[in-house]
């Protein structure tokens, strides 16, 4: 028992050092998105300083209590769009993904492992490579600077990574449940509503949290894809960066505004999350 004590002190180490790694940065911008604009750039760094939220009204383009159109930057639109692209993908990939999963888990048709094969590779594939096509497609159908062709374009990638992550919650429901339901006379839909859904609750409701990390955090398509219509927070943010001058205090603000919804959720669901990450990699 004594020899284990060292071996958890440095595992708590480690754990530690990389928590305060991870915190820092997330940490220093919280900071300095309250700090005064001179103590912003005071050197060497001020650690006492009386809080504000100037930076935050500047960022939303709120200025002496009333809204205004903001010439540098204004993230709040870009906030409201990223809720709606969010709110649509998460949506969208739970009513596509939980019941392709269940197909692929208990179901047995023709294309099955073609079907499999393409899901995986859709997760393979490089999004750079992607972007041009989708450019190219957007522009074509006219859904350039749109939320549905955002939403679709998210879609491809959120889907095929919701379907695997569902397929092996759906494996470990034991296949009895389902025979008991069918021998009380449930068909296949009330089954899998009744029975097999509430079994799997955690899984989507992972499938839910991952699909709303990645919406929120992607930028690579947002900057791309979308216009002064529906520009994301992501897209946004690096408004208050320019060529002439940063704005570190809208900017930060700005950063933890966007980290604020991911973080609580994170938390939230963190239990979830752990299980959804090792299912699998140890079989019951």
């Amino acid at each position: 028992m004594r020899a284990r004590r060292p071996r958890r002190a440095v595992a708590y180490g480690i754990l530690g050092l990389a928590v305060v790694v991870w915190s820092l940065p997330v940490v220093w911008t919280a900071v300095t998105s309250l700090k005064p604009h001179q103590a912003i750039f005071a050197t060497p760094p001020v650690l006492r300083f009386t809080p504000t939220l100037e930076h935050y009204s500047r960022t939303l383009g709120i200025h002496t209590g009333r809204f205004v159109e903001s010439t540098s930057g204004g993230i709040g639109p870009a906030i409201l769009s990223s809720v709606i692209v969010t709110s649509g993908t998460t949506l969208l990939t739970l009513v596509f993904a939980v019941p392709a999963g269940y197909a692929f888990a208990r179901l047995r048709f023709a294309g099955r492992r073609p079907l499999a094969f393409y899901t995986l590779f859709t997760n393979m594939a490089p999004p750079i490579g992607l972007l041009i096509p989708y450019f190219f497609f957007l522009n074509r159908l006219r859904l350039m600077d749109t939320y549905v062709g955002l939403i679709g374009v998210y879609l491809t990638f959120s889907v095929p990574f919701g379907i695997w992550l569902m397929i092996t919650y759906f494996d470990e429901v034991p296949r009895e449940l389902e025979e008991a339901g069918a021998v009380d006379g449930a068909g296949r839909f009330l089954t899998f509503w009744r029975i097999v859904l509430p079994q799997v609750r955690g899984g989507v409701a992972v499938t839910a949290v991952f699909s709303f990390i990645n919406a929120w955090n992607e930028f690579l398509y947002a900057a791309v894809l979308t216009g002064n219509q529906t520009r994301t927070a992501t897209v946004a943010l690096f408004g208050f960066i320019s060529t002439e001058e940063h704005l570190w205090g809208p900017f930060t603000a700005s950063g933890t505004m966007i980290m604020v919804p991911v973080i609580a959720i994170a938390l939230a669901a963190q239990r979830h999350i752990v299980h959804g990450l090792t299912l699998g990699a140890i079989r019951r």
